[in-house]
């Protein structure tokens, strides 16, 4: 096998590690904030890791980058959070579906970070995605757990997608390890204190889910995506990176027994094919750019 060929097969199985992600928030019987305090902190120790064994320094190259990391790592920590507690109050189809609206919310603030200008191709794709989150919502009525975990889940995209034009435009010299090293360093450092008494009531088995959690699907996954980057273009990447919502909502119907409904699934593909064309759309522009 080649090494492009090899590197597709690697970097499907790292989406779907990525979309398994969403599963622990089901699994381990604890509130988002120590789930997330969990999964940095062993996800830095493994990172730390990989780090060292780097020929690269560890350190950053100016001052300016240590700021950049603090907020990027800030940005990183609330879309956790809030990922979290939307699958936790909605369920793991729904809250990585609302999620998954961060494409296209990536295009609509595009403009305040860069010179693109908004084209009705974008506002269409806005409309669509706003129709896919009404049909996941039950009721206009946040004391309606669903109702919040869509609204959790749409903050978590909107950070999530501030998050990532700001590393587009201030940390892309970094590889895709150091940058998420310091990252989840800083994440490990303000959640910290959010830490909450029923942790140390944790058994041995969430334990063990929470090390699999920071390590295997966060750290590994991670580490795998600078190595297919090396082969891939970015847009490959991007693009079966949009099939990350597909694995999530099968593997929760599989192992977690959730039953979407079909308007939610309608909801979902409106959601999903508006984020695949807007991710289309963008890597176009960016290429007439250059």
């Amino acid at each position: 096998m080649d090494s492009i060929k090899k590197s597709l097969f690697t970097l499907h199985i790292t989406v779907m590690i990525l979309g398994g992600t969403a599963l622990f928030s089901n699994l381990i019987p604890l509130p988002a904030s120590d789930i997330i305090i969990g999964r940095s902190v062993f996800a830095f120790l493994a990172l730390l890791v990989v780090v060292k064994l780097s020929p690269d320094s560890m350190c950053l190259h100016s001052k300016k980058d240590y700021y950049t990391a603090v907020l990027l790592g800030v940005l990183l920590g609330i879309h956790w959070l809030t990922y979290f507690a939307a699958m936790q109050y909605a369920g793991v189809s729904v809250g990585i579906i609302a999620m998954f609206t961060f494409p296209v919310i990536t295009v609509l603030i595009e403009p305040f970070f860069e010179r693109i200008k908004l084209v009705w191709q974008d506002i269409v794709s806005a409309v669509l995605v706003l129709v896919g989150v009404f049909l996941l919502v039950p009721e206009i009525n946040l004391q309606n757990d669903t109702t919040f975990g869509v609204l959790l889940g749409v903050i978590s995209a909107v950070f999530y997608a501030l998050r990532n034009l700001i590393h587009r435009q201030k940390f892309t010299h970094y590889s895709g390890v150091k940058a998420m090293f310091w990252q989840i360093l800083v994440v490990v450092i303000i959640t910290l204190p959010m830490i909450s008494a029923e942790v140390t009531h944790a058994s041995q088995s969430s334990w063990l889910l929470v090390i699999l959690l920071g390590t295997v699907f966060t750290a590994l996954p991670h580490a795998l995506v600078a190595y297919c980057l090396t082969y891939l273009r970015a847009k490959t990447f991007s693009l079966i990176s949009c099939m990350q919502p597909l694995y999530g909502v099968v593997l929760a119907v599989l192992l977690l027994d959730e039953e979407p409904t079909m308007q939610i699934l309608f909801g979902g593909v409106l959601i999903v094919a508006a984020s695949v064309y807007e991710t289309l759309n963008t890597h176009k522009l960016h290429k007439v750019q250059d």
